[in-house]
């Protein structure tokens, strides 16, 4: 993984890596429901999308109620949306101390590491990444998001107390993710998109930095995701010392490009809802040409989508993105072999 990320960065061509997950639903007929209780079936949307699409890497679902679940939390399900995490299952220091750190695997993280498992076996020729939820942003989910902005003020060591014990289940988690044989993991940690950078140092990063010491070495990456308002965040998300950062679309990645040293790759950020799933094709392709020529300057960057593409996104429209891609490429292609590189 060292290797890749390192040849990334030596590539000539723009590099194309969202993440597509939900999409593969159209393609094999089944439900939301199908996917988040049944590896196999997981198995079998993402090796429909990889087959047609041609991402510099791949990642597993990424589903942020899972390990909210494992710890207590109550989950809605549906058959065609998102599962969505209600209620708090802590709400007083007496239950932050007494909290329990469930075991690796149990409820639905269990069917996580098994597609993992699955497709890292069965997608050979790019690298595949896992997907967990981030330690601020699990907390959130158990406090509600809401109660921890609040406690971070109020009541800071409780929500320590919680961040601790979410810290420790996530570094087994993503060992696991390991053992079962992808290539590194992404981190999502949307809600540190909320704080100020002091805070984010304090209730984020250095929690995921715990994980990122755990499991990153040279064949095994992290990749911290964050798709809130992150342009001041940028400092604190590089001292995590994860190996790329993927951003959403809240910021221009023009605001944070010039921030993030030449070494670290640097992900984002299409307009996930606004552009791939209520947008035309003709939008889609304006919107990819559009970032990468403001992007140009960058060899670390990698065009993405802003956070996972959600569910009932027309598949023509990641057609589109593709396409704009391949055309950008061939397009710098066809400039420098006339010499006219210059006017990129």
């Amino acid at each position: 993984m060292k290797l890749w990320f390192s040849n990334v960065l030596k590539s000539g061509r723009r590099l194309a890596f969202p993440f597509i997950n939900f999409p593969g639903l159209q393609m094999t007929g089944m439900r939301i429901k199908d996917m988040i209780n049944n590896a196999k079936n997981q198995l079998a949307c993402q090796e429909a999308l990889a087959s047609r699409y041609p991402s510099a890497a791949w990642i597993t679902m990424m589903d942020l109620s899972a390990e909210a679940e494992a710890f207590g939390s109550k989950v809605l399900f549906n058959d065609n949306e998102v599962p969505t995490v209600t209620g708090s299952v802590v709400e007083s220091a007496r239950a932050a101390s007494s909290l329990h750190i469930p075991a690796i695997g149990s409820k639905r993280t269990g069917v996580y590491l098994e597609a993992a498992s699955l497709v890292s076996s069965v997608i050979t020729d790019r690298p595949v990444f896992g997907c967990h939820i981030g330690p601020l942003s699990l907390a959130g989910r158990l406090f509600d998001v809401k109660a921890i902005l609040l406690k971070m003020i109020r009541e800071p060591e409780m929500v320590h107390t919680v961040l601790e014990k979410c810290t420790e289940f996530l570094r087994g988690y993503s060992r696991s993710f390991k053992r079962a044989g992808v290539n590194g993991v992404v981190i999502a940690e949307p809600v540190a998109g909320l704080l100020s950078p002091v805070h984010c140092d304090m209730f984020s990063s250095r929690y995921v930095r715990m994980i990122v010491d755990a499991v990153q070495d040279d064949n095994f990456s992290v990749i911290l995701h964050n798709c809130g308002n992150t342009a001041k965040l940028v400092p604190s998300m590089l001292s995590t010392g994860a190996r790329g950062l993927h951003f959403g679309n809240a910021v221009p990645m023009t605001d944070i490009l010039p921030q993030i040293p030449d070494t670290v790759i640097t992900m984002g950020n299409i307009d996930p809802a606004g552009v791939f799933k209520i947008g035309n094709p003709d939008d889609v392709e304006l919107k990819t040409r559009e970032l990468l020529d403001t992007t140009s300057g960058y060899r670390n960057y990698i065009i993405s989508s802003g956070c996972d593409i959600p569910p009932g996104s027309p598949l023509a429209n990641i057609d589109a993105f593709f396409g704009a891609v391949k055309e950008y490429n061939n397009d710098r292609k066809n400039y420098e072999s006339r010499g006219l590189e210059h006017v990129l």
